[in-house]
């Protein structure tokens, strides 16, 4: 492996994520794409422009195969993340796999077992985990300022959810299980990095209210247009046109946690909304605080000197900063791409501890998974299956054996 010189990246995938390839590539500067695959000739098209001399291939086997290249960045579909990413880790090769791990649990655990066989370096792209808000947040509870975390929670508005997920292959449950995994797997990690336990037991309610009504669908096989997303977007939903021709996801959830360490959490995502962001409240025995914003210009609330009715002036203000030396907000998640590529790349190299977990990974996709099943049980309590305790002390101690 190179060790002096950029780290040689390739890459399975180049679609919305494909903006975690542009961030890794930085010739001279550590890591560089020197090989893609994806089988759209317009995702090609486009990495070729974004990677000049890079080469180009339709299917994972050249890249899997390469022996020039150092690592890879798993970023297709979320239901082939664990198969591929078990190819490239037999095959010898560090792997950044892209956020779910997976749609299953038993995938996930197929995936974490075959790291731990191999010994091969195991990354996971759960970004929200270098977000301002989220650190900001982290900080303020290791420093006490609530005291002892006893609930959480979180809103999430997806104002772009007809836009992102209602016009590809996230429409369709065989591909993510359902939204509640796929777009909840950063949430239900952060949570739990949060609070500082994972979800036993979980119950949820959900439905498909407003995309599953929408009759202006695209002809099976027939690809998304050039202009399938606007920043602008179109308002009100029911005006989005060309959406999948399988929609049997949900675009509304509501779901309830029990953690192991006895916190109770809530958790709240909705596709129609006007606003897209999220909200976290967090309440311990000494304290709430709450953010308002989750990017630059936001802010972290904490109110713990006293109680009061309403009032906006809260015990301590904490704005929201731009990360990643000055590369600023428009790098990705505020600037939380760039570092989550910056940690990827040193344990590649290195090794040792992450911010980012692959079991807390899989823990995500085990709750995102039993919630879904709750919901579309009519709302039965759901016990999530804890991760192998083998499992945890391997990835706990860095990836290394005692």
């Amino acid at each position: 492996m190179a060790t002096t010189t950029d780290l040689r990246l390739g890459v399975l995938g180049y679609g919305l994520r494909g903006s975690l390839a542009r961030t890794a590539h930085r010739p001279g500067a550590g890591s560089r794409v020197v090989a893609l695959a994806d089988p759209d000739p317009r995702a090609r098209a486009a990495a070729a422009a974004a990677f000049p001399g890079v080469r180009l291939h339709t299917g994972h086997q050249e890249v899997t195969d390469a022996p020039d290249i150092d690592a890879v960045l798993v970023l297709t579909p979320d239901d082939t993340h664990a198969a591929l990413a078990c190819r490239l880790l037999r095959a010898g090769k560090p792997v950044f796999v892209e956020k779910p791990l997976d749609i299953t649990v038993e995938r996930c655990d197929r995936l974490l077992r075959t790291a731990r066989e191999t010994g091969t370096r195991l990354y996971v792209g759960h970004n929200m985990r270098h977000m301002p808000v989220v650190r900001t947040m982290r900080d303020l509870i290791a420093r006490g300022a609530v005291g002892r975390v006893r609930t959480v929670w979180v809103r999430h508005f997806v104002g772009h959810g007809g836009d992102w997920y209602f016009k590809d292959w996230h429409a369709e449950r065989r591909r993510t299980t359902g939204l509640l995994l796929q777009k909840a797997a950063h949430d239900i990690d952060v949570l739990h990095w949060l609070a500082g336990g994972w979800t036993r037991d979980v119950q949820a309610l959900g439905d498909l209210m407003v995309y599953g009504d929408n009759p202006h669908r695209r002809a099976p096989g027939e690809p998304k247009a050039d202009d399938w997303y606007t920043e602008d977007g179109r308002w009100p939903p029911h005006t989005q046109r060309a959406l999948n021709p399988v929609i049997d996801v949900e675009d509304v959830s509501l779901v309830n946690m029990r953690l192991d360490n006895g916190v109770l959490a809530a958790y709240q995502q909705c596709h129609f909304t006007p606003d897209y962001w999220r909200n976290y409240t967090v309440i311990g025995d000494e304290g709430r605080l709450e953010n308002f914003g989750d990017g630059p210009g936001g802010c972290v609330k904490v109110w713990n000197a006293r109680r009061s009715g309403y009032r906006p002036e809260a015990d301590g203000t904490y704005p929201l900063l731009t990360p990643g030396g000055g590369r600023g907000a428009d790098a990705g998640h505020g600037g939380a791409d760039p570092l989550l590529i910056d940690e990827f790349v040193r344990f590649v190299r290195d090794g040792g501890p992450t911010d980012t977990s692959p079991v807390a990974a899989r823990m995500a996709v085990a709750t995102g998974c039993l919630a879904t099943a709750s919901l579309r049980d009519g709302g039965t309590p759901r016990r999530v299956p804890g991760p192998d305790a083998g499992l945890v002390a391997y990835f706990e101690q860095g990836q290394t054996e005692t």
